[in-house]
């Protein structure tokens, strides 16, 4: 089994904000197979399904961001998931919006929720889908700007992107992460942002 971890904080008043990208991401994935995130095991939202003949769950914890590792770790114990198993989708400000990086193992980086991950499954050789938000552009603070909607002429370049990271995490599931990378890291959705916002 494939678990795979969008990262988020519940509640409507975050559901835009740059920080809940793992969010719709799994979100995304679970309407294009045309099922919800009905389960409300280990504090989350969940659904288990196949997709290629492989089992996959889909999880959103609902614990907020810092406390991520607690739904994940249940979930890995009680399926018995290995690490190689275990995918992460989360933000990233060191990505500008457009670009999507498959990795495997390698610390937080200054996120909370992968942090909280680590801490509580003892390893780092988890995978991760890191999907770019970039840096503020106006000296605003970080944890504002991860709390705060994307710019207005950023939201097309979202919308290109969520599908893009579904693909990524079909892709290694399916394929293997090796395969993953090669096929996303070296993609760039900044040009199809620009071209939508200018209408060409």
């Amino acid at each position: 089994m494939y678990l795979v971890v969008g990262l988020g904080n519940p509640g409507k008043g975050y559901s835009e904000t740059r920080h809940n990208i793992g969010f719709r991401v799994v979100e995304s994935w679970a309407g294009e197979l045309c099922i919800r995130l009905t389960g409300r095991r280990f504090q989350s939202e969940s659904i288990r399904t196949r997709v290629d003949n492989l089992n996959i769950l889909l999880v959103r914890p609902l614990t907020y961001m810092n406390n991520s590792g607690r739904s994940v770790r249940a979930f890995a114990d009680y399926y018995d998931v290995e690490s190689e198993r275990i995918v992460v989708v989360h933000d990233d400000l060191d990505l500008p919006l457009g670009r999507i990086k498959v990795v495997k193992n390698g610390g937080a980086g200054g996120h909370k929720g992968v942090r909280s991950i680590i801490g509580h499954l003892g390893i780092r050789d988890f995978c991760r889908v890191r999907v770019g938000i970039g840096r503020p552009r106006y000296g605003e603070a970080v944890e504002a700007y991860v709390l705060s909607s994307f710019y207005k002429d950023e939201r097309a370049g979202v919308e290109s992107v969520i599908p893009a990271a579904v693909r990524a995490c079909e892709l290694l599931v399916s394929q293997g992460i090796e395969r993953a990378m090669n096929a996303i890291n070296c993609r760039d959705l900044s040009g199809i942002r620009k071209e939508r916002d200018t209408g060409i």
